[in-house]
């Protein structure tokens, strides 16, 4: 479980995030900051496209950028969105494309941290998020 301090690095660091989304066509910016079990900490933001499928998540691209280095061990993610430049007003859950992903790399007791600012967010376990999730 991580601690509080962590936590509100995590949800800076995914905050910041949101200022590099690429979202002409929905306007709604979506950062994420992935803690590796090494400590490093991944960043990622929605990256959209015209063709809308070629769409990447913020989460998904911060979990791509850890597992492209190397790293397959991971503790937790902070993942904080909401429409233009303004603070979010509400939860930012991931689709269920990214929490697959998550499944693929990730162990039940992952902490999935949404954030509307260092003061209100709320932490599930993968598990809790994705009940008999599909694994091999």
């Amino acid at each position: 479980m991580l601690e509080k301090r962590e936590i509100r690095s995590l949800i800076d660091t995914a905050l910041a995030q949101r200022k590099s989304a690429y979202a002409p066509y929905s306007d709604f910016r979506v950062g994420a900051a992935l803690l590796a079990g090494n400590g490093e900490v991944y960043t990622g933001c929605n990256i959209e496209n015209s063709a809308y499928s070629p769409t990447n998540c913020a989460e998904r691209t911060a979990v791509f950028k850890a597992v492209s280095e190397g790293v397959r061990e991971f503790r937790a993610i902070c993942i904080t969105g909401g429409p233009g430049e303004e603070e979010p007003s509400d939860f930012c859950p991931p689709c269920g494309v990214c929490r697959q992903v998550l499944l693929e790399f990730c162990d039940p007791d992952f902490e999935i941290i949404l954030a509307v600012n260092r003061e209100h967010y709320q932490v599930y376990t993968l598990d809790e998020l994705v009940p008999a999730g599909f694994r091999l």
